[in-house]
């Protein structure tokens, strides 16, 4: 059941929904603002590790390990797209959340350089654990 809790505030799953959806805006406003000729070269760097990770289709911690499965969906990506949003000057973030809302979700690519990355780390994680077992 949705709606509010008998004091005007959203329910616990309306939040979580509404965060789920600004992080996602934020996410393609970040994509828009590494195109931006007012973003700094900084926060380019910054946001483009973030996006590139956000859209890759691999995570750096699998979700089928318990718990910390999770993790950087629901705290390290968070934190990364906080901080590269303080990075971005305030009228350039306005006008990419503008442009975020009026491109459809579905038109975001998919970043196989950051999943080539990240199964790269994977692999070498995999052979320093192998030879150090040895």
């Amino acid at each position: 059941m949705t709606g509010t809790d008998g004091k005007g505030r959203l329910a616990l799953k309306d939040r979580i929904e509404n965060w789920a959806k600004a992080l996602k805006r934020d996410i393609v406003a970040l994509y828009f603002a590494i195109r931006d000729p007012k973003t700094p070269w900084h926060a380019k760097v910054v946001a483009t590790v973030v996006v590139g990770y956000a859209l890759s289709p691999i995570d750096l911690i699998p979700d089928f390990i318990p718990v910390l499965g999770y993790l950087d969906d629901v705290i390290l990506l968070p934190l990364g797209i906080a901080l590269v949003i303080r990075m971005i000057p305030s009228d350039v973030l306005e006008r990419c959340r503008q442009e975020a809302l009026r491109r459809p979700l579905s038109l975001k690519p998919k970043n196989w350089a950051a999943a080539i990355f990240i199964v790269s780390l994977w692999l070498l994680i995999i052979y320093r654990v192998y030879l150090v077992l040895r």
